[in-house]
């Protein structure tokens, strides 16, 4: 008579294998049907709101692992918050202007196709967007990501094109705007200035010079000097790593409060700081050199010097730049070509000369290298300087250098009429660096991240040179440059205009009709703004539009947009609604493969999200997302993904064996009330409500890696590594309809609906599979359930008593596999364990001697007193020790225990006692809690 025989349960239809792609399938078409995202949000929405904003999506090309991870990440918030009874509207949306897309249709048409036809460039842009997002789309849905797929937001939407002019309106309104010729980061390739998260950083090679400038008013020198000389050979040297940069120069600066040496060498007098004199002594291989005075920087300032190669005479200035860590000490001023120098020139009504175009080419009329690239330039004027006497070393030096992100070029500062957001005008720096503590940054090294970033960063340059993007439909005088007074008005005018047919009707717009008399004295600006403006102002165009607020309750994306999109929406917001536009930020580090690496085609270690997908499912990769501490760079590699499979195997059959054993379980009426529940089902529903406690605190402070392993080790641990085993017996030999069987079932059902909504916004196709399994299910999904706010109480005495018997198990199964290795036993049934304990563990031990051999899973557990001389272990703050031999007695054929009752039952010789009992019998006594 076997248990099948007996209990007739039927097995379950809930599959092993790890790969449910063709399951995940139904799935996703089940959501849709259901329209999920919608239902969730209808069952949620008395509840307090929860507000996940997306950004900065992408608009061309897959998915790679990165998106993938951002928008997984993403899903656990929103399920995490709507199990925790949040309405959690989540937009997903993309960015779908600027240079990526130019590039891609240019790419596939060629550049001559839309030369006399802008808009149908645009049209063209607008297209292939739309076939990116379409194709992405279906990607982010097949990760499980619930969000309002239907409804995305589009910045090349009509509304959202108006919305973003508004806000640029606003801007204006409250004077951050201005227009001006300051050098910016500038693409040779693309033909256009970049914003400061355009750029990333990477080594090159220059040609670094120490140029001579020959010094004016030899004699005033001398006297600052305090030294005495006939010779009028004195130069100022400057060192610089971009020679092309000479022409534009308008000035020396030096330090004020730095010491230089006039230093003899040869037949000539320099000027350099003193406490650099012998690294350029060394470079010029030059054994004798006489110091014959010194001075501070602020003494030279307003002498003359004349131009290396030119016919002019620049002046000294101070600069607060000026450093001594390399170089000379003196640095050569180009307000065209740099940040730093262009505020020295303002601030010394220098001329921001800029003779480089928008190619990269000096203009024609350039002396000496007219219509020479810059990128050959260098060659050149190195080769007059020789010419001219005025080079004094020449070396190549390998230092970082700002590139461009999207073609990997160096970039060059060039002094050109843009349109800027100033961060000191109107005190914006200030009211952004006093917001920042207001917002929850996590992990919180952000906050000093973005902080260090927002008080050195340059006024944002939000205009572009290019067609595919937002206008900036202002007009501006021609002589003056100053806005037309009705700008405020005309920016309204823009956005209905926009609203109705989108950017190419403003495009197309005869702009007489708005200036009428004043056509002729203003121009019309043709650039369209930064992408990185689109999405900064997301908070308005995206949610305020939607009806969510101004303020969302977290942003979530790579550690990367501190100086993207966290700072690009932070200055917008600050410049329209005065306060942050987010209440918590969370950014995650980037994938890198298991040495570390970054992924690249070229050493061959990407690896795919929909390969990942198409072999093992989605879940698989969702829970490498979880398993992995995002506040750090993400390794990732097969053998990782395959670890990853095997811990999913052990959570899924954990859970396949609760809904098997729960299977002839009915909820509704079998229940056993918790306070007649056995002891350790009791325990183990208190061991899980603690566990859950956990969870939902880590689900709060986003530590999904935490969650991740506190629910495997509590399934491999507390659960198949003791509960689960133990209650076998009972689940497969006792009484179908007994207490003892049912309080077992009854845990496991609770169990069950524990651990599926702990998985769920994590392992959430599996989740919802195990729901749609089980009987009666209350919802449609799994994510209209709450977290299960059932208390599971144990007096002190019990718990303890519980947990001395967890820990104690782990010691018994050692001894009892030492048995099993040398062959003397098979199973742990075949075993008679003995425990020797202190008199005060004894006691505690006699209190549940009838339930011992069940939970250590032996044939008999015999209790005797420790003895005085006996060798013995420690427990907590017990003495005990065991002792395992093999038991003697016939097995019984239905529960495999080896009892002495087997054999003397005249009608069933083959089983025990207890089993008699359970077939035939009123069913076994066993020890309640």
């Amino acid at each position: 008579m076997k248990y099948k025989d007996t209990l007739n349960l039927p097995s379950t239809k809930f599959p092993m294998k790890a790969n449910l792609s063709q399951k995940e399938l139904e799935l996703l078409t089940y959501w849709k049907k259901i329209n999920l995202y919608n239902e969730i949000r209808n069952n949620t929405k008395n509840c307090n709101q929860f507000i996940l904003h997306d950004g900065p999506p992408y608009a061309n090309g897959d998915i790679h692992i990165g998106h993938a991870v951002n928008k997984i990440l993403k899903d656990f918030v929103i399920k995490s918050k709507t199990l925790s009874g949040y309405d959690v509207p989540f937009i997903p949306g993309w960015d779908c202007h600027g240079l990526p897309i130019e590039l891609k249709v240019e790419k596939k048409f060629g550049k001559s196709k839309f030369k006399d036809d802008n808009n149908a460039f645009r049209k063209a842009c607008r297209e292939y967007a739309n076939q990116q997002i379409q194709k992405q789309k279906n990607d982010f849905i097949r990760l499980g990501i619930n969000a309002d797929w239907e409804n995305p937001y589009l910045s090349m939407d009509s509304n959202f094109e108006a919305s973003i002019i508004r806000s640029l309106s606003q801007i204006i309104s409250n004077n951050h705007v201005y227009y001006g010729s300051k050098p910016v980061h500038w693409c040779i390739e693309s033909e256009s200035a970049l914003a400061e998260a355009e750029v990333e950083y990477n080594d090159i090679t220059s040609d670094a010079i120490d140029v001579m400038f020959k010094a004016c008013d030899c004699s005033v020198i001398f006297e600052k000097f305090n030294a005495v000389s006939d010779n009028d050979k004195i130069y100022f040297v400057i060192w610089t790593t971009t020679p092309w940069t000479l022409p534009a120069n308008q000035a020396i600066a030096v330090g004020d409060d730095i010491k230089y040496s006039l230093v003899k060498v040869g037949n000539n007098l320099l000027i350099l700081a003193k406490s650099l004199v012998e690294n350029i002594i060394n470079k010029i291989k030059k054994n004798e050199f006489t110091i014959i005075g010194e001075c501070l920087g602020k003494d030279l300032v307003s002498l003359k010097a004349e131009h290396p190669f030119y016919k002019k005479q620049v002046p000294v200035i101070s600069a607060p730049h000026v450093t001594t860590e390399s170089g000379t000490g003196l640095v050569h001023i180009a307000p065209g070509h740099g940040q730093e120098d262009y505020v020295s020139g303002i601030e010394n009504n220098l001329e921001i000369f800029n003779p480089v175009d928008g190619k990269g080419k000096f203009a024609d009329s350039l002396e000496l290298f007219g219509g020479l690239s810059v990128r050959d330039a260098d060659e050149k004027i190195i080769a007059v300087l020789k010419e001219k006497n005025r080079l004094l070393t020449h070396e190549k030096y390998t230092h970082s250098y700002p590139h461009c992100w999207r073609f990997k070029t160096p970039l060059i500062f060039r002094a050109t009429p843009q349109w800027f957001i100033s961060m000191d005008k109107n005190k914006l720096r200030e009211k952004i660096t006093n917001s920042l503590s207001k917002t929850e940054w996590v992990p919180d090294w952000g906050l000093d991240r973005i902080k260090n970033m927002i008080e050195s960063r340059p006024d944002w340059c939000i205009s572009r040179q290019r067609f595919w993007g937002v206008p900036i439909p202002l007009f501006i005088h021609r002589e003056t440059n100053e806005l037309h007074p009705k700008t405020t008005e005309f920016l309204k005018k823009a956005a209905s205009i926009v609203q109705k047919g989108g950017i190419e009707s403003w495009f197309d717009y005869d702009k007489k009709q708005l200036l009428g008399p004043d056509s002729d004295s203003y121009k019309t600006v043709t650039d369209t703004l930064d992408v990185w403006f689109d999405s900064g102002v997301t908070h308005l165009c995206a949610m305020q539009a939607r009806g969510l607020g101004q303020v969302a309750d977290l942003y979530l994306e790579g550690s990367d947009q501190h100086r993207g999109w966290f700072q690009s929406s932070l200055i917008t917001a600050l410049a329209t609604i005065g306060k942050p536009p987010y209440k918590s930020v969370l950014t995650h580090g980037f994938v890198v493969d298991s040495e570390g690496q970054k992924m690249s085609k070229s050493l061959g270690n990407i690896i795919s999200p929909q390969e990942i997908i198409k072999k093992q499912g989605s879940d698989i990769l969702r829970l490498w997302v979880a398993t992995t501490d995002y506040t750090k760079e993400m390794n990732i590699s097969e053998e990782i993904i395959k670890r990853t499979t095997e811990s999913y195997r052990r959570l899924r059959n954990t859970a396949r064996f609760l809904l098997s054993n729960t299977d002839d379980f009915n909820a509704s009426t079998e229940q056993v009330d918790y306070k007649k529940m056995l002891l350790l089902d009791k325990w183990i529903l208190f061991k899980a409500k603690d566990i859950q406690n956990k969870i939902n605190k880590n689900y709060e402070s986003y530590r999904f890696h935490q969650i991740a392993q506190d629910i495997q080790n509590f399934c491999t641990t507390e659960l198949g590594g003791f509960y689960l085993d133990i209650i076998k017996d009972r689940l497969y030999t006792t009484q179908k309809n007994s207490l003892i069987r049912k309080s077992c079932q009854t845990a496991c059902y609770k169990l069950l609906n524990m651990l599926n909504l702990w998985i769920a916004p994590i392992l959430s196709f599996t989740a919802e599979e195990i729901y749609l399994q089980k009987k009666k299910a209350t919802f449609k999904s799994v994510f209209l359930e709450k977290w299960i706010d059932e208390e599971f109480h144990l007096d002190k005495d019990e718990a303890n008593l519980c947990n001395l018997l967890f820990e104690l198990r782990n010691t018994v199964s050692k001894e009892l596999e030492v048995l099993r290795d040398s062959g003397e036993i098979g199973s742990s049934l075949d075993a008679t364990l003995e425990i020797h304990a202190d008199s005060v563990l004894l006691t505690k031990l006699k209190k549940f001697s009838s339930e011992l051999k069940f939970i250590f899973i032996t044939s008999d557990c015999i209790l005797s007193e420790l003895l005085p001389n006996q060798e013995s272990r420690k427990i907590f703050e017990y003495n005990y020790s065991i002792t395992v031999s093999k038991n003697s007695n016939i097995k019984c054929e239905r529960c495999w225990h080896k009892d002495e009752s087997v054999g003397t039952i005249n009608k069933h010789q083959s089983l025990c006692s207890r089993c008699c009992d359970n077939v035939e019998g009123k069913g076994e006594a066993r020890q309640l809690g």
